[in-house]
């Protein structure tokens, strides 16, 4: 006898009539309830390892704001972690970098502003109480910016997660993220974030450059270093000239042009017609380079931007002479000196 006839009248009429909600498990196969329970799974671990990374950062700033006011943490106001979009930013934050999992976390100098800020306390000079205690050991610097750049809030996120601070490394770059600010400045108010790859372990580059040599002893000292520009201009790698003694005991100099190596036919024309050359050589180099990149160091007298080099091992750093000589100028001191500072500050 079949179920169905087994069941009373009654029963069945019920079953037929009366709505019963059906737990979501009770349609699942079993490979699709293990798929669920695996993401469960992940989601507790997440909230758990969340929960402790926003716990520490709402404590370092409870500890700032405790320090600030010289009172326990426990009689703290939380006129930062207490906002809503304090909330959302740390919580954002810990989740994000919960889901991204980055291996180094590298910030630049904490710009903080400069003046003065209204808080619930009145007006604070730039940083304000919590946020200065909350950068203690992190490079800082103030600037012409009037205003609050750095809050405790970001101060706490930068402290707790950040465990290296300086220029830009060297890296391929997977991802740029950008976070805007709602007041106004004479420049962008927003915070930028780079995803990708450091180089610093790895070994430099190889590949193959083009060689192009002639001999000049007819060209006067402006002609020759008019045609190295124009060269440079057309796209060579790098121009240099070498003083040579050419037939019949003349004085001269070897033009030597670097290029790739599909550029070799079109350097070799413009090498003919910038040139009283009548001919020149060409051969294939192999090379190995370092991996070059750019960096920033702030000095008292201001910005100055850094050349950077990496790979098997080594690590190169150089200032842009034209910024630090224009500082030099500009305020009156040595150009040594900027240097001094710059390389002391590496």
């Amino acid at each position: 006898m079949s179920e169905e006839k087994e069941l009373t009248r009654g029963e069945q009429l019920r079953r037929a009539l009366v709505y019963e909600r059906k737990n979501g498990w009770d349609r699942l196969d079993a490979e699709e309830g293990a798929a669920l329970e695996a993401y469960c799974t992940g989601y507790k671990q997440f909230l758990d390892a969340g929960k402790t990374e926003r716990e520490c950062v709402d404590r370092a700033i409870a500890q700032a704001e405790a320090k600030a006011h010289g009172c326990p943490v426990g009689d703290v106001h939380y006129h930062e972690v207490g906002a809503l979009d304090a909330v959302a930013d740390v919580t954002g934050v810990c989740y994000a970098l919960s889901l991204l999992k980055p291996e180094r976390i590298l910030v630049s100098p904490i710009h903080v502003g400069s003046g003065t800020v209204r808080c619930a306390h009145g007006v604070m000079p730039v940083p304000a109480p919590a946020t200065a205690n909350l950068l203690a050991g992190v490079p800082i610097y103030g600037g012409a910016v009037q205003g609050e750049l750095c809050t405790p809030t970001g101060a706490a996120l930068v402290s707790h997660f950040a465990k290296e601070f300086g220029p830009m490394p060297v890296m391929a770059t997977r991802g740029i993220g950008y976070g805007v600010g709602k007041k106004e400045f004479d420049r962008a108010n927003c915070v930028r974030a780079f995803w990708g790859e450091g180089a610093e372990d790895a070994p430099g580059g190889t590949g193959e450059i083009a060689e192009l040599v002639c001999n000049v002893d007819d060209m006067t000292p402006e002609a020759l270093a008019f045609a190295c520009s124009r060269l440079l201009e057309q796209g060579a790698l790098d121009v240099y000239v070498t003083p040579g003694t050419m037939k019949k005991g003349r004085p001269g100099h070897v033009l030597t042009v670097l290029c790739a190596p599909e550029r070799e036919g079109d350097m070799a024309r413009h090498i003919l017609a910038e040139t009283t050359t009548n001919g020149l050589r060409v051969r294939r180099c192999g090379k190995y380079f370092l991996t070059p990149g750019v960096g920033q160091v702030q000095t008292q007298w201001g910005p100055v931007r850094l050349k950077l080099a990496q790979g098997y091992g080594v690590t190169h750093t150089k200032p842009e002479f034209e910024d630090a000589a224009a500082l030099a100028r500009e305020h009156g001191v040595p150009y040594q000196e900027v240097v001094k500072e710059i390389f002391g500050k590496l």
